[in-house]
């Protein structure tokens, strides 16, 4: 992947849904110092709490590129948003996307940014050749982020992993599965951009070969039990070939996010069915503990929500912005 030019201008287009931007809070929570400010189109009403600017006023300030901060269902950049991506072009900003479609599709950018002489990134999209996956058991230990849906903190999970794992002393590695976090991270695979019978072999590359005591914190994506992308998490699952998975899920969801059809499954039986999945490829593999994102819970509600589960599944329960990951490390460390 190119190294990206910082810091940001994060674009929000006409985003109606929080959990559409998670692109953009990833990169605000993540990485802060490289995020100036947001802009999106009058019609949006998602705001991340950044300054407002245009593409003109933040490369004023200095921005290097203008960032699609949108992870929508389907990954499309819909022509109402081209004029904005232009106007950044104009701006001497690079356009950065992580979505399906690419940048590059678009003739009117392609011309825009040879003319002003800067670049279109589609982050989600790679030359790279993949093997099939082989189930070779590899040096080093994994931690994987699993979810009863998607946008709902696998991504957040591992980061906070990976740095209670360094505070703790421990030597690990996010490896970044999509396209925030190879934003935040500067390396990593685009999982669900990877041709289906690669998808494994893709996360073998992903995570090698490492030193018996590294820990490589994989970030997930989709869920097991969502209808279109359970294919992506099963890949990534067997490829991965965890030690440990940590279960993340937010309590206000009784069905898959726009799929009102599909309940979530009672977390033991999600994390019954995580287990058996991953036992394909790693029949050691354990639940290591349960993230959550509490955020709409009062502390009584959330202390006595965590009590109950964390009884029920006999794993810690957190909440990574809510008194962090450090009982779920001391798992994986052997000191619980």
């Amino acid at each position: 992947m190119p190294e990206l030019r910082k810091p940001y201008l994060l674009y929000l287009g006409d985003c109606q849904q929080p959990t559409d931007a998670k692109t953009a809070y990833g990169l605000r929570d993540w990485c802060p110092d490289n995020v100036l400010g947001e802009w999106s189109l009058p019609s949006a009403t998602v705001r991340i709490g950044l300054p407002r600017l245009s593409p003109a006023d933040a490369a004023a300030r200095g921005a290097g590129s203008l960032v699609i901060g949108i992870a929508s269902v389907g990954g499309q950049v819909p022509d109402r948003w081209i004029p904005d991506l232009e106007a950044a072009i104009a701006a001497g900003l690079d356009v950065v996307s992580g979505m399906h479609t690419r940048l590059t599709s678009f003739p009117t950018l392609v011309a825009a940014a040879k003319r002003h002489g800067v670049r279109l990134v589609d982050v989600r999209h790679s030359d790279q050749v993949f093997p099939a996956g082989t189930g070779r058991k590899r040096s080093g230990l994994r931690i994987a982020t699993v979810g009863t849906d998607c946008a709902l903190g696998k991504k957040y999970t591992a980061l906070a992993l990976t740095n209670a794992l360094h505070a703790r002393g421990a030597k690990a590695t996010f490896r970044a599965t999509g396209q925030t976090g190879i934003m935040i991270a500067g390396s990593g695979i685009a999982i669900d951009a990877v041709i289906a019978d690669f998808i494994a072999g893709a996360a073998e590359v992903l995570s090698p070969d490492n030193d018996p005591d590294h820990f490589d914190v994989i970030e997930g994506q989709g869920s097991l039990f969502h209808p279109a992308y359970a294919g992506v998490t099963l890949g990534l699952l067997h490829g991965s070939q965890p030690d440990w998975i940590v279960l993340c899920h937010d309590p206000t969801r009784t069905t898959i996010e726009y799929r009102p059809d599909f309940p979530i499954p009672p977390l033991s039986e999600a994390v019954a069915q995580y287990l058996q999945a991953a036992r394909i490829t790693n029949r050691a593999v354990r639940l290591a503990g349960v993230s959550i994102n509490s955020s709409s819970l009062s502390d009584n509600e959330w202390a006595a929500y965590r009590t109950r589960v964390s009884e029920e599944l006999g794993v810690p329960v957190c909440d990574p912005l809510r008194g962090g990951l450090d009982p779920i490390v001391s798992v994986v460390l052997g000191v619980s």
